[in-house]
């Protein structure tokens, strides 16, 4: 699969999206569009206080809640902005 992708996550709208959402904060922070990069990050930040995550932030939470779809995670995060 060339980047560690396997199907078993093809189409199920779970994969982790947190790791890429900061490497487009990085993208950001090196093109200079700091403020753009830390709106990402505060929303980002807030979605995760409010418990708006994916399973595998759910995974770590005490206590438990109940996890978000990848692309309802995306949603959480641009409602903060």
């Amino acid at each position: 699969m060339g980047i560690g992708l396997s199907t078993e996550h093809a189409g199920l709208d779970r994969f982790k999206p947190g790791s890429v959402i900061l490497s487009g904060v990085m993208m950001l922070e090196f093109l200079g569009w700091q403020v753009a990069a830390d709106l990402v990050t505060k929303c980002l930040s807030v979605a995760i206080a409010d418990k708006q995550v994916t399973y595998d932030l759910e995974r770590l939470m005490e206590p438990q809640v109940d996890p978000v779809i990848c692309s309802g995670f995306a949603e959480a995060i641009i409602q903060r902005f």
